[in-house]
């Protein structure tokens, strides 16, 4: 069991889904956790209901919230020890239904909005010789119809992980990635907006091309991103590490 004692971790996404699994994990370790989202009332919840956990109500979009969000930890409990991108935007998005305002937003979501963190915590990270664990996905990695964008702006952060880990190496911060396969959270209905009927067939999908038979839980993938976050991963960098239950080797 790693030691998080009086680190402080900084987790986009953190309301729902892997976002508050981590959280939970990383706060049971010791750390001070701050959970950042745009509904306070799930954030709320979840610093009441586990002591360690703190919140920021952000948009993980939002150039202003990336600078304002670092500032809020600092100020409140003076250092970062690790950034975890977790936040994410996706669509079903075939072709003929691409314009410029649906790609923009993943894009925003999953590749600018991370950057602009990553660049207000650098200096802090930087102080700790901390970590940055950026959460991809399988298809990140893996072609699939009508998710060329979505499966491009992840394949963009695990670049961007790749290239990151290389150019902080010399000041001490790891930047490695969790690629989660299709996990139980709301990201369908609510960053997907598919109706009930639309998720039920994804989902069946889905189980029927997992090697191991069924979709994670959140409890499957916030490990690995705890593990890449802490001291037992200090010889790990530049790595993108895929929790999906074999769908990348199928």
């Amino acid at each position: 069991m790693q030691n998080f004692n009086d680190k402080v971790i900084l987790i986009t996404g953190g309301g729902a889904g892997i976002g508050r699994a981590a959280a939970r994990q990383f706060a049971a370790l010791g750390a001070r956790v701050v959970v950042t989202g745009r509904r306070e009332e799930a954030l709320k919840a979840l610093a009441d209901q586990i002591p360690g956990i703190d919140y920021v109500v952000a948009d993980a979009a939002s150039a202003d919230d990336a600078a304002a969000t670092v500032q809020t930890v600092i100020a409140r409990h003076g250092r970062l020890d690790a950034l975890v991108n977790n936040a994410g935007g996706g669509a079903i998005l075939p072709l003929a239904d691409a314009n410029v305002e649906r790609i923009r937003d993943i894009f925003a979501v999953n590749v600018i909005g991370p950057s602009l963190l990553a660049t207000a915590a650098l200096p802090h990270l930087k102080a700790t010789r901390g970590a940055i664990v950026n959460i991809s996905s399988t298809f990140g990695h893996k072609a699939a119809p009508a998710l060329s964008h979505y499966a491009a702006s992840k394949a963009a952060l695990e670049h961007m992980t790749r290239c990151w880990a290389l150019e902080l190496a010399a000041d001490g911060v790891r930047v490695n990635a969790v690629a989660a396969g299709p996990t139980e959270t709301e990201f369908l209905t609510e960053r997907m907006q598919l109706s009930a009927e639309q998720v039920e067939h994804v989902k069946q999908q889905e189980r029927g091309r997992i090697p191991l038979g069924r979709r994670g839980v959140p409890e499957d993938v916030a490990p690995w991103i705890v593990a890449l976050a802490g001291a037992d991963a200090a010889w790990l960098t530049g790595q993108v590490i895929t929790v999906d239950g074999g769908l990348n080797a199928s």
